[in-house]
């Protein structure tokens, strides 16, 4: 070749070099240049971050990555890298322009954490046949998953999750068996509902797949049974939140290479399979599905022998921690809150040196802890090293608290609240010097807080209520506790004796000292706590004004309890207090008009002092967001303001005990929440408004001791829920209606005494199963008593359970029922013991006839009071099998006949009158009835023998003295025994012969 030929050819390559150089733009072709800008004008760019993406260059622009040899656009990384609003809308937004289908060697797209506002996933997508990198996730997609993607054969991640509104996959999900390279899936979020129950069976043709993330994906189910495994490469399965309502199929213990399971909250079912066989895991998370079950023995054996973490927390796991617990030399994590552990904790715990989480809480652990620990195999000789987190709480674990739990030198969080631990509190817990949480509450802890504890610089929290600690706190014990934020030490004996001067060197959080000694004058040292949210120091026995300053410190505080002291003065009003706080200052002695809030709160209980003066008119609208409200027991006057009506999250209203007039606003029926309406004790007049008809959900009604009259509303009987009807001590008139016992079947406690009803007891009252207590004395009712009232189930029983009667129960407060009872001659409040007592109260009317046989079968019956009416008849002759009464009263009455002998045998009576009869015959002699006084018979003038003076004749042993000469007839005193030739020597009675 000569030199010009070479020359040309020279030449020829430089012109085509220059040319093909002209169809670049430094490194990206100008048809992907121009692809590119084509793309950005679809997008909405708030914050500019493609501000770089003009001019030559391409490959420089940002998110934007090219080959090294050919200069090809292969990567466009979008992805929001500041998805908090703090930093501002780094969102990209818009739509995704078909031009990206002109870069050809495209490989890697991720638009993630985006808001692309509901957009649907454009299907083109699966025709970018190079893609190995596709990440969409949380970007505002919505809409259903194109089943195009399903051609990205190339593809090895692909990541979906998604956030609001969600994307849908539609059946059939076969096209995720395409992705035949695929290695890493996520589709957290996805609404998978509508792909059908064998979306598993498409994904488990994935040989490749490594990890498989499907969280929160309201699946309508799992394959039980595959026909083969093709999954021998997945390493991390994440199947949680879901609702499979189904067992945990068998075919997950042959997922061989699997080193991290999550199928928490899944509603997973039954018992647990073999997953010990699986000898790679390392993590597995089976908490939250409740009704798992296995053999806990089970479960930790096996080829765990790499395991880091094991989560089992809510489930219905059961049996002992085993010995060989301690084989899990890798373990860092052991959560089995919530289960039915039994049995203690193995000391074989010990050797498992790398464990920083033990969390046992709420199981039957019974034993006491271990004095010791193994610490075979750990580097040092002392057990749990690196133990950061232990929490063994809500166990019955006995015992006292062993000397090792001072060598845990890493733990920084320690709980062992509402167990049975008994004893000391160790000195040596002063040595954990990483500790920031100690909570001991709820145990049998007793002895004086060792002054070791106050070195403890790092304790942030630190719990020891409800023990029986005691002792003097000074300031020597919270020296070094400047870090205290959260202090809990109620129901102890400590007695706080610190300096009028000390400043503490904490600023505390929430301090609940309840039933304490803090006083005798309120805490001065209070003066310098500004970060207080929640203060408890309810029954300390301070006594004394309450300091002004008080009122400068409180805003910031959620709750205020200061009640059950005898604090004085006037609050400011308005009284200063957080957002949505609870309030409870009751049971002390502040005067002046109602402090109203001075912002919204929750609860507010100002009841047992002397506030005075009327109810803000417009109450309602300065609180509507109030659930408790309690102003009884004060001298509030003047009427109950409508305004009321408008608290419709209103649970409780107790306006009892004041001087209240006025009616009742019949704009209570807004407050459709209710479940305890107390009124009682006031001067309230008028009728009862029909409205109250619409408290669907109430359970108790106080309204006694006011001045209401007219009938009782027959919109009440839409009150189901009621259990607790008090009406007593009114003007109201009328029958009883029968629908109390055909619609209110839930009533405990029907109290209507000293009313004007007239008529006849309705019968439809023995219905009401649950009813203790029947109190309708002091009317004017006519009539018999029902014979089926021996039916009252709650009464004909003596097994009864103790406990209080709570209602609208919220943050740890409620009402107690309370109701008063005349009994035993008097007049007695029932609280805690109300569920114990059962009583009928038919007194002071004109009811007439006998008393029914039937009433004897109430064996439960502790108080029966049918005196001042007119019944007829002899007392009957089983009552001595109401084993159960402890007051009785048939006095002024016309009963007649003798006292039954079995009377003798009711032990438990401690009052009982019949006097003002006409019994007769000697009072059965011996047992019970010896042990009353004269006055429970007087009255009965053919009565005789002890305790009564009258000493018995042989002719009343005999007829027991009724003849009279007086009008009673023969058959009145003749004994039936007589005509039937019966003997009774035994009770005294003569042989009969004729």
């Amino acid at each position: 070749m000569t030199s010009s030929s070479i020359s040309s050819a020279l030449l020829f390559c430089l012109i085509q070099t220059c040319f093909f150089c002209s169809e670049l733009a430094n490194g990206c072709s100008v048809a992907e240049q121009r692809a590119l800008l084509q793309f950005r004008t679809g997008l909405n760019d708030p914050q500019n971050r493609l501000s770089s993406w003009r001019g030559s260059g391409c490959c420089s622009w940002r998110g934007v990555s090219c080959a090294n040899r050919t200069g090809s656009v292969t990567a466009i990384d979008l992805r929001n890298q500041y998805p908090n609003p703090v930093h501002g809308s780094w969102n990209l937004s818009g739509k995704i322009d078909p031009s990206l289908l002109q870069l050809k060697s495209l490989e890697h797209l991720d638009l993630s954490h985006n808001s692309f506002e509901g957009i649907q996933i454009p299907s083109f997508l699966g025709s970018l046949m190079g893609l190995r990198y596709l990440n969409l996730s949380k970007s505002g997609f919505s809409g259903t998953v194109p089943p195009q993607l399903g051609n990205l054969s190339r593809l090895q991640y692909l990541d979906l999750s998604s956030n609001f509104p969600p994307l849908v996959v539609v059946a059939p999900f076969q096209w995720a068996s395409g992705l035949s390279s695929l290695e890493f899936l996520s589709m957290n979020s996805v609404d998978l509902s509508k792909a059908g129950s064998e979306w598993f069976q498409a994904l488990n043709r994935l040989s490749s797949l490594r990890e498989l993330h499907m969280s929160g994906c309201g699946a309508a189910g799992i394959s039980e049974i595959l026909p083969f495994m093709n999954l021998t490469s997945l390493q991390v399965l994440d199947l949680s939140s879901n609702s499979f309502n189904s067992m945990i199929p068998s075919w997950f213990t042959n997922l061989s290479s699997l080193v991290q399971l999550d199928l928490s909250s899944a509603d997973f079912h039954g018992q647990i399979p073999e997953l010990s066989r699986i000898s790679t895991l390392e993590r597995i998370d089976l908490s939250m599905n409740y009704n798992l079950t296995a053999d806990i023995s089970e479960l930790v054996g096996g080829n765990w022998g790499r395991m880091e973490s094991i989560l089992l927390a809510s489930n219905r796991v059961r049996g002992l921690l085993p010995d060989s617990i301690g084989n899990l030399t890798s373990l860092q994590e052991l959560s089995l809150y919530d289960n039915n552990i039994e049995g203690g904790i193995p000391s074989s715990i010990g050797k498992i040196c790398s464990l920083k989480s033990l969390i046992l809480d709420g199981n039957n652990l019974t034993f006491e802890l271990p004095n010791s620990l193994e610490v075979n195999g750990c580097s040092t000789d002392k057990p749990l090293q690196n133990l950061d987190y232990f929490s063994a709480s809500v166990n019955e674990i006995g015992g006292g608290l062993p000397e090792w739990l001072g060598e845990l030198a890493s733990v920084t969080v320690l709980y062992l609240a509402y167990n049975m631990i008994t004893g000391p509190i160790p000195p040596s817990l002063g040595n954990l010097s990483q500790l920031t949480q100690l909570s001991l509450d709820g145990n049998e802890l007793n002895g004086t807080l060792p002054s070791t504890l106050g070195s403890l610089s790092k304790l942030e929290l630190f719990g020891i209520s409800s023990n029986k600690l005691t002792g003097i706190l000074n300031e020597e014990t919270f020296l070094k506790l400047r870090n205290l934020k959260i202090l809990w030490m109620s129901s102890n004996s400590f007695i706080m004796n610190v300096s009028s001067t000390w400043v503490p060197p904490f600023q505390i959080r929430n301090l609940a000292a309840s039933s304490c000694q803090l006083g005798p004058m309120f805490p001065p040292w209070f003066k310098n706590q500004r970060e207080l949210r929640f203060l408890d120091i309810s029954n300390n026995s301070i006594f004394g004004r309450m300091p002004a300053w008080f009122w400068d410190i409180s805003n910031n505080l959620s709750l205020l309890n200061m009640s059950y002291n005898n604090l004085y003065g006037q609050i400011p009003n308005p009284m200063r207090i957080a957002s949505f706080a609870d309030v409870d200052l009751r049971n002390n002695s502040f005067f002046g008009s109602i402090p109203m809030p001075s912002t919204q709160v929750e609860l507010l209980d100002l009841s047992h002092n002397q506030f005075s003066g009327t109810i803000p008119f417009n109450f309602g609208q300065l609180q509507p967001y109030i659930i408790h409200l309690s102003l009884s027991h004060n001298y509030l006057s003047g009427p109950i303001p409508p305004s009321i009506g408008n608290l419709q999250l209103l649970q409780i209203i107790n306006l009892s005990n004041n001087l209240l007039m006025g009616s009742i606003p019949s704009t209570l029926q807004n407050c459709t929440y209710l479940k305890a309406l107390v009124l009682e004790h006031n001067n309230l007049s008028g009728p009862i408004p029909q409205s109250l008809g619409s408290l669907l959900q109430i359970q108790t009604l106080h309204l006694s001791s006011n001045d209401l009259s007219g009938l009782i509303p027959q919109s009440m009987q839409n009150c189901i829920s009621l259990e607790t009807l008090d009406l007593g001590n009114n003007r109201l008139s009328g029958s009883i209606p029968s629908w109390l016992g055909e619609k209110l079947s839930s009533l405990r406690i029907l109290r209507l005494r000293s009313n004007k009803f007239t008529g006849q007891i309705p019968f439809q009252l023995s219905n009401l199963q649950s009813l203790q207590v029947l109190d309708l004395a002091d009317n004017h009712l006519s009539g018999t008593i029902p014979n089926i009232f021996g039916g009252l189930k709650a009464i004909n029983s003596p097994f009864k359970a103790n406990g209080y009667l709570y209602y609208g129960q919220y943050r740890g407060t409620y009402y107690e029922e309370s109701v008063s009872i005349h009994i035993k001659n008097g007049q007695l409040i029932y609280t805690s013991t109300l569920l114990l007592i059962t009583s009928i109260d038919l007194s002071g009317n004109s009811l007439s006839g006998e008393i029914p046989q039937t009433l004897t079968d109430l064996n439960g019956l502790i108080n029966l009071n049918l005196s001042e009416n007119h019944l007829t008849g002899k007392i009957p002759g089983n009552i001595g099998g109401m084993h159960e009464l402890e007051s009785l009263d048939l006095s002024n009455n016309h009963l007649f006949g003798e006292i039954p002998t079995n009377m003798s045998f009711i032990r438990f009576l401690s009052v009982l009158n019949i006097s003002n009869n006409n019994l007769s015959g000697e009072i059965p002699p011996g047992g019970q009835l010896g042990t009353f006084k004269p006055s429970s018979f007087s009255g009965n003038r053919f009565l005789c023998g002890p305790p009564l003076d009258i000493i018995c004749e042989e002719n009343d042993r005999v007829t027991g003295g009724i003849s009279d000469a007086g009008e009673d007839s023969e058959e009145e005193w003749f004994y039936p025994e007589c005509w039937l030739g019966i003997c009774r020597g035994i009770t005294g009675t003569r042989c009969c012969s004729f």
